[in-house]
Parts: C-alpha cells; structure tokens; sequence
C-alpha cells in the first residue's frame, strides 16, 4: 500500500483524547511471503495497541541435575528487522536448550505488531516488555537483545532489575551520541515543519548504510528457508503503514542514541551480562562497552553489525556458554 507521511508525537507532547493505534499486516499476508520459519502468531492487547509475538515451546522437561535451568527465554530485535529477523538465533539456542520457552516479539511498528500514534520513548518499549512478561506470568526471563533492542534491554533491566534474569546484548545500539552529527542531520533528529520527509529518508538510509537493495534472488532464498533482512524490511515498508513513523521514532526518542546513563544503571544492578559484537561494527566497540562498565565483551571476528545473522552458530555458542556459567 502506499504510504503517506505519518508523523508521531515527540515526548512531552501533549495527546488529546485516546491515542490511536495504525494496524498492523495480516499474518496470513506475511507468510505467503516469507514462509513458516515463526511459529504461528500469538497476540495480546495492550493499553498502546495489539502486539504480536512467537513461542518457541520446550521439547523435553528440565534435566534432573540442572540445577538453574534456562526455561524462559525473551528475544528482542532491532529496529526495521522484526522478530524474524531473530529466528535463526532463537531456533539454534531453543535446540540447545530444549527445556526453555523461548518468546520472540514483534515491537512497535514491526512486523505484525500495530503503531501506537504516541511518543515512542523507551518506556513505550519497556511497557511492551513488561505486559509481555505479565501475558505469560513470568516473573523475569533472561533477555538476548539485538541492536536496538539490546539498548531496549539494557534500559529495561536499569529500570526493571527484578525482570531480568540476565541479558545477552549482541551488536547493542545506543551507545552513539547524537553530537556526532553535523547541523542539518541534527535537524531531522529534532523534526518539525519542512522537514520530516527529508529526515525520514536521511534516517531510512542511515540505518541501511544507503538506499535499500533487496537481492535479486531473495524469493529463492526465502523458499530455502533463509531469513532475508533487506526483503523483510522493503515489505514493511509498503505493507505495514505505521513501520515508517516507528522507525523515524525510534531513531530519534526510542534509545537508539544517547543511552550511556541507562547502559551504565544497568551495569550497576546484580545482573550477570554478556555483550558480542562484531569486529567491523561502527555503531557499539568494546571501548564503547567497557566505559560504562560492561566488560564481559566477546568480538567475533571480521564480521560487522550483522553478526546475529551472519555468525548464528558463534553467537548462539557464546550465549549457550554465558547461560551454562550462570
């Protein structure tokens, strides 16, 4: 569908009345394009909108001798890839564990998931974690976040300490500092009349590193039963009509930038953590980890921010050695 500009309100801005939320795809409209790869959608409704997510159910019962068993499992993507996107990681550490319930969630704007016309703030986001953790009656759950939902996780776990049994955070965004941008990219960062057409396209290509090219080949790659991300993120961008302004949101107030403060909150709190990163990515480094506090920091190498992709079987492998030390 073509999509006009939607713009969502900034924090601090003040909503009148009920705050509407833009519907998401069909599920049956996803799958005809991508396959079966997810289990079939669960949903749940929230105060913000109606939210997707996928259950990835425990295979045999918990071992006798296991005596702090990994059982519940939440995975958190980044922002433009859904919960697909985190299918490959998710079904390699669910073989591995087979004993724990593993969840993937489709956030705001993503994938089956609606667009609440409000702020997205990061505690739209930890709001999401928080119904998702009631709508399943856990407690807590250990949390493996990706890219911007690693600077989610990390935020969530500063502010809801007693939710997160532990957190893996593979390639996490957040720690880029919006000063590093010249005058006219500083004012798609803030918005406002006359720009936001322009600063949706600087961001879109931003986080693409350039114009989206999906591969010539991705239907034969997708029958193969490949996750491909350009592809994913071309059909949200048509099909799901709220996907834009959640992207523009989240980039500029959801935590994408700016979360030193927060990163550092949740070092501090009793939670054992485990960062991986690719040796090429330019948006988080060791250094970047290590100023903060976090300093349980495994490089994976010649690989860039695509790592939870690119390298499944090493990054499943460390997290399965973090959750088997814990």
């Amino acid at each position: 569908m073509p999509n006009t500009l939607i713009v969502l309100p900034r924090p601090g801005a003040t909503i009148s009345g009920k705050a509407r939320s833009i519907q998401a795809p069909s599920e049956a409209a996803f799958v005809a394009t991508f396959g079966s790869l997810l289990p079939a959608a669960s949903y749940m409704q929230t105060t913000h909108g109606r939210a997707a997510y996928y259950e990835l159910s425990p295979s045999s019962s918990v071992p006798a001798d296991c005596k702090k068993p990994i059982t519940r499992v939440i995975f958190v993507h980044g922002v433009q890839t859904p919960a697909i996107g985190l299918q490959p990681l998710a079904s390699t550490l669910s073989s591995r564990f087979p004993y724990a319930q593993c969840v993937l969630v489709d956030l705001w704007g993503h994938g089956l998931t609606e667009t609440p016309v409000v702020p997205h703030d990061a505690t739209l986001f930890h709001s999401l974690l928080e119904a998702l953790l009631g709508h399943l009656g856990w407690d807590n759950a250990h949390f493996v976040g990706y890219s911007f939902g690693g600077s989610t996780t990390a935020s969530f776990a500063a502010a809801y300490p007693e939710r997160v049994a532990s957190m893996a955070l593979v390639a996490p965004a957040g720690l880029l500092r919006s000063a590093q941008f010249d005058d006219v990219e500083k004012s798609y960062l803030r918005g406002g009349e006359g720009v936001e057409d322009n600063a949706q396209e600087w961001i879109m290509e931003w986080l693409n590193g350039g114009k989206l090219v999906v591969p010539s080949d991705w239907k034969e790659r997708v029958q193969r039963g490949e996750v491909v991300a350009e592809a994913v993120r071309n059909w949200q961008m048509k099909e799901h009509e709220g996907h834009p302004a959640s992207v523009v949101g989240i980039f500029r107030d959801g935590g994408a930038l700016d979360k030193h403060a927060d990163f550092a909150e949740a070092a501090k709190k009793d939670i054992r953590n485990l960062c991986v990163l690719g040796e090429l990515d330019d948006i988080c480094s060791m250094q970047d980890l290590n100023s903060i506090g976090m300093h349980n920091v495994h490089v994976v190498p010649q690989v860039g921010h695509g790592v939870v992709r690119q390298e499944v079987a090493e990054v499943a492998r460390l997290i399965e050695e973090f959750w088997n030390n814990l």
